[in-house]
């Protein structure tokens, strides 16, 4: 098969590419080229924009973009756009979207938007000269990030504050610059991270040119300069709630009172247990991820920060949380979402810009209320499931087409097992079996 390493791999064309993978990486050379080139876009354009979001780039990967319908989020209707491949996951959302629009729907609070980037450094001198020195040396770096900031401060955005952090009880001589940003509608990744290292700059100039430092003092070394996914002060709240006589309905076998009592019981399972929060909270990222991913937005971030957001006291816990009290079910979660409506991909993906065309091209607040609702929407649909019929029945009814598909099932078998399996359990063995019947009925020999 060849040499399997290779150097100025990037350089190559992209057909260059796939026959050097095809060669020496596949048992099927022309069938992997085929596979390969069925996903490219005609339209050459298109496809050179897409190209471009990444490296070493030699197809396209196709997902499932769906719509969850019946979204009331703070009194204004919604379809929201939904990019994921899991089974249910756009039925939950839309299930509970529907349940809960006789309800009141979906109210959420953004409550602060503050973006956050560090510049680490390691410094042996004398802090409390630098922090006498502070106000001159803030002064300083906006200054010289004054060209940088410009534009984002008349959009109303641009540097909010900055702290100098001494963490040198935790590590010899390591210091920090905390740096909080407003973008606005931006996620302003690439904006906070020019600041930042304009900022390292800066220091690092400022403390070798003060008279008041000792020439020992005048070495700082500037580790790195980079925004942080952790955005505990860019929050928002999303909830639902109604008295508990309007929950009937939601389980046909209890009452609304009992329905109640069982679902806030298995939230507190997660705000107490970490195995079952895990669990929780990547049901919660199904609906959140899916709609990061379909306004072209950051959902390694998204989680990333959500995640670290849910260990914030101490312990892994739920995002959500529930109460019902004084006759009246409430059901919210607080979630830490930077997220942004202009630039990065937002307008260069063309699904991406009808997503927000969908949504009514919301502002950066608009849309970090819209995926705290379908979180918390994907969340309620999930324990609804867990705590009355099974979280597998409706998985698997769903699943149904996959295995069907898997198991070469032509359109007349697949309508036969839709049929069949409205009433049975789905599982692949029992898909299979039926198949399997029918087939040996109609003169088809089927290979185990």
């Amino acid at each position: 098969m060849g040499n399997k390493t290779i150097s100025g791999f990037s350089k190559l064309s992209k057909e260059e590419k796939i026959n050097w993978i095809a060669e020496r990486f596949s048992a099927n050379p022309t069938e992997l080229k085929e596979v390969l080139t069925t996903f490219w876009q005609e339209d050459q354009q298109l496809q050179q924009v897409l190209d471009g979001f990444s490296e070493n780039t030699i197809t396209n990967y196709p997902m499932p973009f769906g719509i969850a319908p019946n979204f009331v989020i703070d009194g204004t209707h919604y379809a929201i756009p939904m990019v994921i491949e899991e089974s249910s996951v756009v039925a939950a959302a839309s299930s509970a979207a529907k349940f809960w629009l006789s309800r009141g729907g979906f109210r959420t609070e953004v409550r602060s938007t503050v973006k956050l980037g560090q510049v680490h450094f390691s410094w042996s001198g004398d802090v409390k000269k630098l922090q006498a020195m502070f106000p001159e040396l803030e002064q300083q770096l906006r200054a010289e990030t004054a060209h940088l900031t410009a534009n984002m401060e008349k959009r109303g955005g641009g540097i909010s504050k900055i702290e100098l952090l001494d963490l040198t009880d935790r590590e010899p001589n390591y210091y920090q610059l905390k740096v909080s940003f407003e973008t606005c509608d931006s996620m302003g990744a690439n904006f906070i991270n020019s600041v930042l290292e304009t900022f390292g700059t800066t220091l690092k100039q400022f403390v070798a040119t003060q008279d008041a430092f000792h020439e020992s003092e005048k070495e700082l070394e500037v580790i790195m300069a980079i925004l942080s996914n952790f955005t505990p002060d860019c929050i928002v709240r999303a909830w639902v709630e109604c008295p508990i006589d309007q929950l009937q309905g939601a389980c046909k076998d209890m009452s609304g009172e009992e329905f109640a009592e069982k679902f806030r019981k298995a939230i507190r399972i997660a705000e107490i247990d970490p195995y079952r929060a895990t669990t929780h909270n990547k049901g919660i990222f199904n609906g959140i991820d899916a709609v990061i991913l379909a306004t072209a937005n950051d959902f390694r971030a998204v989680e990333a920060c959500g995640h670290t957001y849910a260990s914030k006291d101490g312990q892994y816990a739920s995002l959500s949380h529930c109460t019902v009290e004084n006759g009246v079910f409430k059901f919210w979660i607080d979630l830490p979402l930077a997220v942004g409506t202009v630039g990065g991909l937002t307008k260069l993906h063309p699904l991406a810009k009808l997503s927000l065309e969908i949504l009514g091209q919301p502002s950066a607040e608009q849309l970090m209320s819209i995926v705290a609702a379908t979180g918390l929407a994907q969340n309620f649909g999930a324990v609804r499931s867990l705590i009355t019929t099974g979280i597998q029945k409706g998985h698997m009814k769903m699943h149904l087409k996959n295995i069907l598909n898997h198991l070469e099932a032509n359109v007349k078998e697949q309508q036969a097992a839709e049929r069949y399996f409205e009433k049975e359990v789905v599982s692949f063995s029992s898909v299979r079996a039926f198949l399997s019947s029918i087939r040996s009925q109609n003169g088809v020999y089927v290979h185990e």
